[in-house]
């Protein structure tokens, strides 16, 4: 009985200390000495990093909020014209990540592109370029991030919506109000969790975003980090900065910890609690629930969709010329081999976790899983110093041969990035699973004479199915989507279809650039319709 439990206790242990040392390593960093580059950025740059990343996350968190609770609000409340249809189809959005949107923005309203091929093709030939809007820079950046990250507020607005009770909305009607007052003085409100929760994720990745703001050059603390390390070779200033956006996004990380402890969330029950049943609304109102719902539907898929698309059958020499067969079995590889080792290692440590009970490990288990609030290139560059110091202090002082070889640029590097950087989503969508086991199951496995581990492979295992499918599909699309990790420690000419995109781009190549992510929006598309079945759980449609 000891043995077994040693086992799980140390496997659980282990998973949850290798995870953690970036995060300890960025810490640790922030008091080396660095070059003079961390003088003169001060004297320079650095007032332009913080302020451009506040101005992004304060732009992108009123945006997403804006259309994220409106559509979840329509399409919760209200029955019009394809209503059924935009509860799924928004959540499309994700499938572009925003560097791909940036690429799109571009395409259509730069000089001489899509908007006045089409204008020219309508009206004739005219200098339109002085009359189409420019839509790069701060405001490129804003756009970009918002239509792809208003999703998170969304989904987790309309999971809440969906289980507010109509006594609710009946004592905003008794009091006399209006849809509208009622909507925020009554049904916001008791919303404010989910969308504080989802906005807070919005928040984590908009100071993480690295391809969507270097594209437009804005110079942010993501893009200051990435140029530390690639322009000055500083890792330990690029850590510094690291810990400085660190802080704040733990302090956002905290934010929602404390939203969620605070949430109240109704469910059926012979307490009260009336289901609430959708208006149907007609005339000008069902027009323009439509018209909005639409309007986000189309900017924030069809639109970069439709750009890619067109880029791809006007120059199908880029088709011909992309090794599309190699790129897309490199991007599986990945994908297969990091989610496959995401889901055992998540198993194991929620298994150690549940067996053991001990109060050190889920302390450690908490801080472990903060790994998916870190910017990926904060990830890669910590990795990279990590590796770097146990080479020069441990490996090459015992005279061993160098060991960065094996972690810097190598698919094995690269998958234990991944594995830290999705841990979280990996461990936490399995432990939700683990919840609905009750433990007495364990305890009647244990009396019929099963060990802790056939009680693992035999009962939990094959319970946790459906939880292990959703988990890998999740991490699967966020392993096709993440940029810089891939940028950083993909082995010499190893590409994916989200690297192929970018670089490019930085070639100022975007009819180049519309073929990779074509593919890549159209792989990612297909994980989010598999897994809209167990996203959008829905007892009211």
């Amino acid at each position: 009985m000891s043995k077994n439990f040693n086992f799980w206790f140390l496997s659980s242990f282990l998973i949850s200390l290798i995870v953690i040392i970036p995060i300890l390593t960025v810490f640790s960093s922030f008091f080396e000495n660095t070059s003079n580059y961390f003088d003169i950025l001060k004297k320079t740059f650095l007032f332009e990093y913080t302020f451009n990343s506040l101005i992004l996350l304060i732009s992108v968190l009123t945006f997403t909020f804006l259309i994220g609770t409106g559509s979840a609000y329509l399409v919760s409340f209200y029955q019009f014209p394809l209503s059924n249809f935009f509860k799924w189809a928004l959540i499309l959005s994700f499938a572009v990540p925003p560097y791909i949107y940036a690429y799109s923005l571009t395409a259509f309203f730069e000089n001489y592109g899509t908007a006045f091929t089409i204008l020219k093709n309508l009206f004739g030939e005219a200098n339109y370029n002085k009359h189409i809007p420019k839509f790069d820079g701060m405001l490129g950046s804003i756009l970009s991030l918002s239509f792809s990250l208003f999703g998170y507020v969304y989904i987790l607005t309309r999971a809440s919506f969906l289980y507010q009770s109509q006594n609710l909305i009946d004592l905003g009607k008794n009091l006399g109000f209006s849809n509208f007052k009622s909507f925020y003085s009554v049904i916001l409100p008791s919303a404010r969790p989910a969308i504080v929760a989802g906005l807070s994720l919005v928040a984590m990745e908009t100071l993480a975003e690295f391809g969507a703001v270097d594209f437009f050059s804005i110079n942010t603390l993501t893009t200051g980090i990435y140029n530390s390390w690639i322009a000055f070779d500083d890792l330990a200033f690029a850590n510094q900065l690291s810990f400085f956006l660190l802080l704040f996004i733990f302090a956002l990380f905290l934010l929602e910890n404390l939203s969620r402890k605070k949430a109240k969330y109704h469910f059926n029950s012979r307490g009260g609690f009336k289901q609430k049943k959708k208006l149907k609304l007609s005339n000008n109102k069902s027009f323009f629930a439509f018209l909005f719902c639409f309007l986000i539907f189309f900017l924030s898929f069809l639109f970069p969709l439709g750009q890619m698309l067109y880029w791809t059958i006007k120059f199908p020499e880029n088709l011909i010329g992309l090794n599309a067969s190699t790129l897309f079995f490199n991007t599986l590889y990945l994908v297969i081999l990091s989610s496959s080792i995401l889901i055992i290692f998540s198993l194991i440590s929620n298994y150690g976790n549940r067996v053991s009970k001990n109060k050190i490990l889920n302390i450690l288990s908490t801080l472990s899983i903060s790994g998916y609030a870190i910017p990926g290139v904060i990830l890669a560059i910590a990795f990279i110093t990590f590796i770097v110091w146990i080479d020069e202090n441990m490996i090459q002082s015992i005279g061993f041969l160098s060991v960065k070889k094996i972690f810097i640029g190598s698919i094995f590097g690269l998958v234990i990035v991944y594995f830290i950087r999705f841990y979280s989503l990996a461990f936490n969508g399995i432990k939700s699973g683990y919840e609905k086991i009750n433990i007495y199951v364990d305890e009647s496995a244990y009396l019929l004479g099963y060990s802790k581990r056939k009680t693992f492979m035999n009962i939990h295992v094959p319970f946790l199915r459906n939880s292990l499918l959703f988990v890998s599909i999740l991490v699967s699309l966020e392993i096709i989507r993440e940029l810089p990790i891939a940028l950083i420690l993909r082995p010499f000419n190893f590409e994916t279809f989200a690297t192929t995109a970018y670089i490019s781009a930085s070639e100022d190549l975007l009819e180049a650039a519309a073929v990779p992510s074509l593919f890549l929006i159209v792989i990612a598309a297909i994980f989010i319709m598999i897994t809209s079945k167990y996203i959008l759980r829905d007892t009211n449609d």
